[in-house]
């Protein structure tokens, strides 16, 4: 058995939510005698799965099969999904699937016992998994209560990691705070995953919750791994207009109508990619999440929309579905709009605007999760595999988390049984990171700027210039936003000097990751002269397979915006076609 330091383990991981969980769990079944950790700034169940409603893509039923659900996704994508990694996805989701089962998570059933699933945007048959609207609440309990059984697992709760320690071109563990006293200490491992979600909270409004940063992204970034296809950045079409706060998909996959201000289901005048019999069936509320964002505008500039203190809003009236339906299958959607907008759905019509919901670019891996630096693993939404491509499909993502989860979770073991030396100098990179963090941010001074004003201005610069619809003057002014943003970043104040709890702190912190991922999304989105899923230039309308099949990779400069190379999608099976649905 190897002997080990108070803060030394065979596999880190960053972040305790749904992949990280399925990491350690992976990780340790990999081989038992592995020390394992898990780090999360929070503690593990308030973890952003747990937000997570709709439900879990894996296809079961006997009308549905592997290629199919294979050729949504891509299609779905808009053929910027690398196929080898889609085709690995769709195998492995009924495995995961049935995994969480046995462990102990409570899928919705059918009268005779079986599976139920319902039908998700953009997936032509039903695939998706769920439990009533709480999908995600329950895969993270069962995950969280599955990794307690395992004691070579241990937890740093409410840690918050500061920078990858690299040394001689591997990574060699973090450098973390633990936030309840401030102390700064360096926490080694033969392997580092990253497990830390997405950064929406870059936009102004998002379904993300607070913690969601880009902390991960910005991490590997600065120690040199590129962020892939950051320019595509989902949109949710039903966001609460003032909270962002999520009305699943299952509400329109149930049957939930988009209404303008005349009352018209005004999605049945647009392209969705989803063919449409006449008479215009329910199907038209489940088109693609870009396309119904995108539709949102068009009736916004067309005056169809409605007016609200939070800026322009549609209706999703859920009236017709009745109090049962509502209560057994969408009691949460129920619960929020009670507790947020003071309304029930049983009876009134729900206030919706596109939200930035997430990601589909991220640290750059290959297919088991593995980044360009030797030693850093990534997966989840922080992670681009990619899967996703250029728009991702509703209930994809709680699967992602647990198939790539699993997948980094096995390479990162076994990459961590080959090592057997992981002593660098402790002291001194603690001693040299706490150094900077005293430098940077406390000894107030002369020092003027403040978080809440920054982070404003940089939400202004992303929602105007890298939102919905782009144009290059527009992603140029937001640049120029965001250059002066990391310029003034350096004169941060913070009101409170202590070390217990300095929340300021990590806020502090947790702003400096966003503007870093902020310029990777502009310059990516500069680069790329073409429209292609939920990336849409108008000065560039249509797709551009001839020039814009591939990747791209965002790297840090040590000056001015970063350098973007290129990589190929991988096309395996399904050569770039009409984005059509279900064909």
């Amino acid at each position: 058995m190897a002997r080990y330091g108070p803060n030394e383990h065979d596999v880190l991981i960053i972040g305790g939510g749904g992949a990280g969980l399925r990491a350690a769990i992976a990780a340790i079944e990999t081989n038992p005698n592995l020390n394992v950790a898990v780090l999360s700034k929070v503690y593990p169940m308030r973890s952003h799965t747990v937000s997570a409603e709709g439900g879990a893509a894996a296809a079961i039923k006997t009308n549905d099969n592997f290629d199919l659900h294979a050729y949504d996704t891509i299609s779905g994508g808009d053929w910027m999904s690398d196929q080898d990694a889609v085709e690995a996805f769709v195998k492995e989701a009924p495995e995961e699937m049935l995994r969480l089962e046995h462990w102990g998570c409570p899928w919705n059933r059918q009268d005779d016992g079986k599976i139920a699933v319902r039908p998700f945007g953009g997936m032509k048959i039903e695939r998706t998994w769920f439990a009533a609207d709480k999908t995600g609440f329950h895969m993270l309990h069962t995950l969280f209560q599955t990794t307690l059984k395992y004691q070579n697992i241990r937890r740093y709760d409410e840690w918050f990691v500061t920078k990858l320690l690299v040394d001689e071109g591997r990574c060699l563990g973090v450098v973390a705070i633990e936030i309840r006293s401030g102390k700064v200490e360096a926490i080694l491992a033969k392997s580092v995953i990253i497990c830390t979600g997405g950064c929406g909270r870059v936009f102004p409004f998002t379904t993300n919750a607070n913690i969601k940063n880009g902390d991960g992204m910005a991490l590997a970034y600065r120690a040199g791994v590129p962020l892939k296809d950051m320019e595509f950045v989902q949109y949710h079409p039903t966001g609460l207009p003032f909270t962002g706060i999520l009305i699943t998909e299952a509400a329109r996959s149930e049957g939930g109508w988009m209404l303008n201000k005349d009352n018209y289901r005004y999605l049945q005048d647009y392209d969705l990619g989803v063919p449409q019999p006449k008479p215009v069936l329910r199907s038209m509320e489940l088109g693609p999440r870009d396309r119904l964002s995108q539709a949102f505008v068009k009736e916004q500039e067309k005056g169809r929309t409605l007016k609200g203190p939070y800026g322009d809003y549609v209706h999703l009236d859920l009236r017709h579905l009745g109090e049962d339906v509502m209560n057994t299958k969408l009691p949460f959607v129920r619960e929020l709009c009670l507790k947020y907008e003071n309304i029930d759905p049983v009876k009134n019509m729900i206030p919706v605007r596109p939200v930035v919901h997430y990601m589909m670019g991220g640290i750059h891996t290959d297919i088991q999760g593995a980044t360009p630096l030797k030693g850093l693993f990534a997966a989840g939404e922080c992670a681009c595999v990619s899967i996703n491509g250029a728009n991702r499909l509703g209930s994809n993502s709680l699967t992602e988390i647990v198939v790539f989860g699993a997948r980094a979770g096995k390479a990162a073991a076994h990459y961590a049984a080959e090592r057997t030396s992981m002593s660098p100098s402790v002291a001194k990179l603690t001693a040299d990171e706490q150094k900077r963090i005293e430098r940077q941010f406390y000894g107030g001074g002369t020092r003027t700027e403040k978080i809440a004003s920054l982070r404003k201005e940089m939400h202004e610069a992303m929602e105007n210039g890298a939102g919905i619809y782009r144009t290059e003057s527009s992603l140029k002014r937001s640049q120029e936003r965001i250059h002066e943003l990391q310029e003034r970043f350096k004169n941060i104040s913070l009101s409170d000097q202590s070390y217990i709890f300095n929340t300021e702190l990590i806020a502090a912190i947790e702003l400096s990751y966003m503007i870093d991922v902020a310029e990777t999304i502009i310059q990516s989105a500069l680069s790329r002269k073409e429209s292609r899923g939920s990336h849409q230039r108008t000065d560039y309308a249509k797709r551009d397979d001839q020039d814009y099949l591939k990747h791209s990779l965002a790297y840090q400069t040590t000056k001015g915006s970063p350098r973007i190379e290129y990589l190929p999608v991988t096309i395996t099976r399904w050569p770039p076609g009409e984005r059509v649905y279900g064909r």
